[in-house]
């Protein structure tokens, strides 16, 4: 899946270093033995022990202050429209203020709340495609938003999805919300996206919007589509054995909002841990939507995740970075040579009961942020949303 255009003056050598803790997104080895990073022009060069690394030269040096430093979070599910405006809540700037949460990454599951959305097949395309032109072209807060979903209706042909491919659209909206229900039509419309590199995301649960409906189980198995989305619903979930069945019969990702029953979401990522899958949980927010924007939403769901069904928050993380990242296929996300530099700077929130960040986030608690960083650019410091964190980096001097 093509990236954004950057769009931002090169950043130069940046150099970030006495970091406390250092989060790599991989759940497979959540946590690195660094205290550098390295980055040129955006991406990562180099990470490690600072006597290792080539920290000469640097344009901006950052000093992380013994505070933890992750991969930005990546909101796998969300809805725009156009700009940093959403008409499902009537509000401006809610990119901007999902940046101030960490989210450095969105992808959309379709530009539904869009007024007067065309749904025969010619203005769908053009609204896809204008709304991948558009995102590619401007970043609210600095936030990829890699947009230009369409949502399926019938009387698609396999040249239909050739066509969208061609101009650039690599994602579909979520599956369901059109009038493309039947487990037999997604499932043709689903390989002619596959076929043609474009990822779809599936509706799970009872209906959310007007035209949208149940999917139930056996729609989503058959359909087979990349992401089973919003698996804990959005909003009604399905029962809880429907949705175990789910993570046990498909292998497709398990996406976990937070506009959906916070149970069932429990009850999800359990039963991806006794399937010994952790790798497939992906985490959303499912915002805009009749529950309101949640600049916050993913650290929500990471905190809940960890305390309430006990999974240690290093790996909570993963489930919003480099899970994402691999299934989503996009350059951010993980700690690696030649990723985006792409990084939310967290501490423990001041007068936690946690006396680690992560001892924090175990015990329910949402970290403080105090600084994102975007493609090596700093985005904002110490959040306006998040809880004031107990230390905040500081940009420690330049070569100019």
């Amino acid at each position: 899946m093509a990236e954004p255009a950057a769009g931002n003056t090169p950043s130069g050598k940046v150099v970030i270093r006495n970091i406390g803790l250092l989060l790599s997104g991989d759940i497979d080895q959540p946590i690195l033995d660094a205290d550098t990073i390295v980055v040129n022009d955006g991406k990562i060069v180099a990470f490690g022990k600072e006597k290792d690394c080539d920290t000469e030269g640097a344009k901006t040096v950052i000093d992380a202050r013994r505070t933890c430093v992750a991969p930005g979070l990546i909101d796998s599910h969300v809805h725009p429209v156009f700009g940093d405006w959403t008409p499902r809540q009537g509000q401006l700037g809610w990119i901007d203020s999902t940046m101030n949460g960490g989210v450095t990454t969105m992808i959309s599951a379709g530009e539904v709340h869009l007024p007067g959305r065309p749904k025969d097949i010619v203005g769908l395309k053009a609204l896809a495609i204008t709304a991948q032109r558009a995102f590619d072209n401007f970043r609210p807060g600095g936030v990829k938003v890699l947009a230009g979903a369409p949502v399926i209706e019938k009387g698609m042909v396999e040249s239909d999805f050739k066509e969208l491919a061609e101009a650039g659209v690599g994602l579909l909206g979520e599956v369901g919300l059109g009038s493309v229900k039947a487990g037999y039509e997604a499932k043709e419309m689903v390989a002619w996206a596959r076929k043609y590199g474009i990822q779809s995301t599936i509706h799970t649960g009872g209906p959310s919007i007007p035209g949208s409906g149940l999917i139930d189980k056996d729609v989503v198995l058959e359909a087979d589509a990349d992401v089973i989305g919003h698996i804990n619903g959005g909003h009604t979930s399905l029962p809880v054995a429907h949705v175990c069945e789910l993570c046990e019969k498909s292998s497709r990702a398990i996406e976990i909002v937070h506009n959906g029953n916070e149970k069932v979401a429990i009850e999800a990522a359990r039963a991806a841990l006794d399937l010994k899958c952790p790798h497939r949980i992906i985490l959303g927010t499912d915002g805009p939507a009749g529950s309101g924007v949640q600049p916050l939403g993913i650290l929500r769901m990471v905190a809940m995740l960890s305390s309430i069904a006990g999974i240690p928050a290093e790996l909570a993380f993963c489930f919003a970075t480099g899970n994402t990242a691999r299934i989503r296929n996009l350059n951010c996300g993980l700690i690696e040579v030649g990723r985006a530099a792409d990084f939310v700077f967290m501490d423990r929130a001041q007068h936690t009961a946690g006396k680690t960040l992560l001892e924090s986030v175990e015990l329910g608690d949402i970290p403080g942020i105090g600084m994102v960083m975007i493609d090596g650019i700093v985005r904002c410091g110490r959040s306006r949303n998040t809880p004031p964190a107990t230390e905040v980096p500081v940009v420690a001097g330049s070569a100019h």
